[in-house]
């Protein structure tokens, strides 16, 4: 990660430190944030960021736990996640103080920004759309459904692209379906996309590894993630456009 930048920001009080990537495309470029897993702000979303800069987008992998806290197993990590959802508002700020860094970084259009999220990160994305930020578009990328705000019809602004394991057993279908009763019912403009087999964590290197380790349902898939990869390009293609 030698060439992305520590970028240390604030929100409520609370000192976050992000990692910035420089879009290899000319300014005025679209910006992309990157929200991490329940692990914290870890390499993986640092790298995620830096795909996306070599895509040409600016992009900022955010620090929603702050300090740059990061967990070392999963107790620590359902800790902090649980801590970060317990307190919607300081949440939202955090998110809102993280797309103001991110228009701020020279170069970026500051009306082009979208967000992607894995696991914890999928489900803030989804989160900031729902309440209606001005966004491009979110992806959440094997990301929790389960809602925290319910929109009004035509209250999403951002358009939604979910990337699914379809065999993901810590998202259940109920709340699959539930989540699609919500964006039809907020017409909002969303696909969703259910990849057949994959597991939770399905983008991650390291997931079939944690998975083992820690007795837990997660499963790396290469074909999976370059799919879901593309997915995202081509959506950003069209909001971008």
């Amino acid at each position: 990660m030698a060439n992305g930048e520590s970028i240390t920001y604030s929100a409520g009080g609370a000192d976050l430190v992000g990692w910035a990537e420089t879009g290899s495309a000319a300014a005025p470029r679209p910006g992309v944030l990157v929200v991490h897993e329940w692990w914290g702000l870890t390499d993986y979303a640092k790298r995620r960021a830096r795909q996306l800069s070599e895509l040409g987008y600016e992009a900022f992998a955010v620090d929603m736990y702050g300090g740059g806290q990061t967990a070392a197993n999963p107790e620590e990590a359902n800790a902090a996640m649980s801590a970060a959802l317990g307190d919607v508002p300081a949440l939202e700020q955090r998110f809102q103080a993280a797309v103001e860094t991110l228009k701020a970084r020279p170069g970026v259009d500051g009306s082009k920004i979208a967000a992607i999220g894995y696991c914890f990160g999928g489900a803030v994305v989804l989160h900031a759309a729902r309440i209606g930020l001005p966004l491009a578009g979110v992806t959440s990328f094997h990301g929790s459904l389960g809602s925290f705000h319910k929109p009004e019809p035509g209250s999403v602004k951002a358009k939604v692209l979910v990337c699914h394991g379809a065999a993901d057993a810590l998202v259940p279908e109920t709340d699959v379906a539930a989540f699609k009763r919500e964006m039809d019912a907020a017409g909002a403009d969303y696909d969703f996309k259910a990849y057949p087999g994959a597991l939770h964590s399905f983008s991650n290197p390291d997931a079939t590894a944690n998975g083992e380790k820690y007795a837990m349902p997660l499963k790396y898939d290469a074909e999976v993630d370059a799919q879901s990869w593309n997915d995202m390009r081509a959506f950003f293609d069209k909001i971008f456009a």
